[in-house]
């Protein structure tokens, strides 16, 4: 299944690490890598304008299968010319399946062979979510990476549970495939499952493989389980992965879990965290977590971070915005999304060029926790 349309070159990897730094080309441009993507669930990264995702340096941005099917449906955005046209964003897109809303739901859904059927927490009717479903639902939506509908058991979950479930996304794996209509534009990248069991994972990351998709995923992490099992999952799981195509670590965006996962060969990432932190007042700063309404902000009147080229950062005081987040000013929490999603952006951009300059290994040092399973 390679399309010549996508296309993952490695321009320098760290000679201490399996870090890499690559160019993933897609037909609404490039991805340099590693990269943190922001998340705009419903075709809308909360609170930042496309110009401002431009400003921050975003390159690829994600929307979900499940939230736009639920509203407006995605008959309206192909109508619109498709979720970059309806969004007014030029670059990239990926949209994730659904497969993990859909299985959030546990008081509202039942699973099959065939698929998910659930009942719609907007208006209670009952939804059937199929693999064919959800590939017509992203063929519909045009992003140019779309995802296999997969079976994401929760943590915990014993062993037989995550076995029925990852043995169900390979076979679901297979119709996706089937059923993807546009794949001379659309990158259809597989997810390995397999929760905390390594042979579960080294299995399904074999498997996947044969079906030589254009990427790769690796799911079910950050569902609720400790960091050092997240750092072991991604260990066991991406040396598996294809060397020559992109690897995407899906949920994840903490400092010390991404440097981890570069080190490993992970290349892309996303996370809610940028713009959720920022809705409640709070900003990442370098590696640390900031509550504006601290009192310590009230009379600083320093910018939030002097070396960050942010709107936020080049024209506001910590004062400012503390005093906005007390007042609880939309503007406030607006500023703080901005920034923070410009910062994680610029630390997998310094990441990048660290490896670029054989400088990752030790300039992260302090980042890296290392070991095997």
């Amino acid at each position: 299944m390679t399309n010549i349309s996508f296309k993952f070159s490695c321009q320098h990897s760290c000679p201490q690490t399996q870090a890499r730094a690559g160019i993933f080309e897609t037909p609404h441009g490039q991805v340099e890598t590693p990269r943190f993507m922001p998340v705009g669930t419903v075709a809308t990264v909360k609170g930042l304008t496309p110009a401002q995702l431009e400003s921050a340096q975003a390159q690829m941005i994600l929307a979900n299968t499940y939230h736009l099917h639920l509203q407006p449906g995605e008959a309206i955005i192909e109508r619109a010319g498709g979720l970059h046209s309806f969004m007014g964003w030029k670059q990239p897109i990926l949209t994730d399946s659904g497969g993990f809303q859909v299985f959030s739901l546990s008081d509202l859904r039942k699973i099959s062979e065939n698929g998910v059927t659930f009942r719609s927490p907007r208006d209670g009717r009952y939804i059937d979510f199929t693999p064919e479903r959800a590939i017509a639902v992203q063929n519909a939506l045009g992003a140019d990476v779309i995802m296999a509908f997969d079976e994401c058991p929760p943590y915990p979950a014993d062993y037989e549970a995550v076995r029925l479930a990852t043995e169900r996304t390979e076979r679901w794996l297979e119709r996706c495939i089937t059923a993807h209509a546009r794949p001379q534009d659309q990158a259809l990248f597989g997810i390995v499952q397999g929760g905390v069991y390594w042979d579960l994972r080294t299995q399904a990351a074999k498997r996947l493989v044969e079906f030589d998709l254009p990427g790769y995923a690796i799911g079910g992490v950050s569902v609720g389980e400790p960091a050092e099992l997240i750092h072991e999952i991604v260990a066991v799981s991406t040396p598996l992965l294809p060397w020559h195509k992109p690897r995407y670590l899906m949920g994840v965006g903490t400092y010390r879990e991404m440097v981890n996962a570069i080190a490993h060969g992970i290349d892309l990432f996303d996370c809610v965290i940028p713009t959720r932190l920022g809705r409640h007042g709070t900003a990442l700063v370098q590696g640390d977590r900031w509550n504006l309404k601290n009192a310590r902000f009230r009379e600083d009147f320093t910018s939030l971070d002097p070396d960050c080229p942010c709107y936020c950062c080049q024209s506001f005081s910590r004062a400012y915005l503390s005093h906005l987040v007390r007042s609880r000013e939309m503007l406030g929490y607006l500023l703080l999304s901005l920034h923070n999603v410009t910062e994680l952006i610029r630390f997998t951009q310094r990441i990048r060029t660290a490896i670029l300059e054989d400088r990752f290994a030790t300039e992260f040092a302090s980042w890296l926790n290392i070991s095997d399973p």
